[in-house]
C-alpha cells in the first residue's frame, strides 16, 4: 500500500504533494489529474508515481482530494464503490466550504476524514494549513499525516466551523497580498523605478515587514506609526490609503470571500 495519493494537482494539491516530497518518500506518493499527461510530467519532475484516481482510492492510505468543490460529487461519487469497501484509508480535503461529514456522506457515512486548508506558499515551506479531523480518525493517522505536512509550513489546528474563516484569510491571502505588491510596485514605476527593481522592492518589503512583526510581537498600527513623521512623507502615503478606503477594501474581500464559501457547503 502507498502511503500518500493525491487526486488533483492543481495549485493547492501541488502545493501539498511538493510537500510531502520533502518529509517523505516521493516515490511513495502517486498523483493523478484530469489530464493524464499532467499528473506523468509532475510526477517525472518531482520523483513521484503517475497514477489514476481509482487506483489511489484504492492502493493509498491517505486519499488526498485536491478537487474543487463544485466537482466532489462527481469524483467520490465514481469512487465509491471502491471506497466504501475500505476500512483502512483516510480522506483528506481541502475543498473550500465542504465539511467532513459532507465528505464522509458522499462515500457513504462513517468514514475517517481530515479537513486541511492549506496556500499557495506551501510549495516553498512558507505555507499556513489549517486541519482539523472527524471522530472517526485515529490519533495516529492524524499525527503520521501531519508529520509529512510540516515541511509545508505553519500546521495550525482549527475548529471546523472557523477554516472557512481561516480560508478567507491565509487561502485567499496570497492573491489579496499578490495584488499589493503589484500596486506597490507599479506606483514605484510611475515614480522612474524600472519594473523588476520596484516588484523585488515591493515583495521583500512585505516580507520583511510580516517577519518583523511576527518576531518582534509589535502592533501593526505600532509598526506603521513607527515609520510615520510627523509631516512627513509616509503619513501622506497612509492618508492617501485611508481616502481611498484600503483598508475597508481588504476587510470586505476576506468577508465577501468567507460568505462564498460558507455557499459550497449549501
Amino acid at each position: 500500500m502507498a502511503s500518500f495519493g493525491f487526486i488533483g494537482i492543481g495549485n493547492m494539491g501541488g502545493a501539498i504533494a511538493i510537500a510531502a516530497a520533502k518529509a517523505h518518500d516521493p516515490g511513495d506518493i502517486l498523483v493523478s489529474a484530469g489530464h493524464p499527461e499532467r499528473a506523468a510530467a509532475f510526477a517525472r519532475q518531482h520523483g513521484m508515481v503517475a497514477s489514476t484516481n481509482e487506483e489511489i482510492a484504492r492502493d493509498c492510505k491517505f486519499v488526498i482530494l485536491g478537487v474543487k468543490p463544485q466537482f466532489m460529487a462527481s469524483v467520490l461519487g465514481a469512487l465509491k464503490p471502491i471506497l466504501e469497501v475500505r476500512t483502512d484509508c483516510v480522506l483528506v480535503t481541502m475543498a473550500a466550504g465542504m465539511t467532513m461529514q459532507r465528505i464522509a456522506n458522499l462515500v457513504g457515512g462513517g468514514y475517517p476524514v481530515i479537513r486541511i486548508m492549506p496556500n499557495t506558499p506551501a510549495r516553498i515551506g512558507l505555507g499556513v494549513i489549517q486541519y482539523d479531523w472527524n471522530d472517526r480518525c485515529q490519533k495516529a493517522d492524524v499525527e503520521e499525516f501531519l508529520a509529512a505536512m510540516g515541511a509545508a509550513g505553519t500546521l495550525s489546528h482549527l475548529p471546523e466551523r472557523l477554516i472557512d474563516a481561516g480560508s478567507a484569510v491565509s487561502g485567499s491571502g496570497p492573491a489579496f497580498a499578490a495584488m499589493f505588491i503589484e500596486a506597490l510596485a507599479d506606483g514605484g514605476v510611475i515614480c522612474g523605478l524600472p519594473r523588476a527593481t520596484a516588484l523585488e522592492y515591493a515583495a521583500r518589503t512585505l516580507i520583511g515587514t510580516a517577519e518583523l512583526m511576527l518576531q518582534s510581537g509589535d502592533h501593526p498600527g505600532k509598526m506603521k506609526d513607527a515609520v510615520c513623521s510627523p509631516g512627513g512623507s509616509t503619513i501622506q502615503g497612509v492618508r492617501a490609503l485611508e481616502k481611498g478606503g484600503f483598508r475597508s477594501a481588504v476587510t470586505e474581500a476576506v468577508v465577501k470571500t468567507w460568505e462564498k464559501n460558507k455557499e459550497f457547503a449549501k
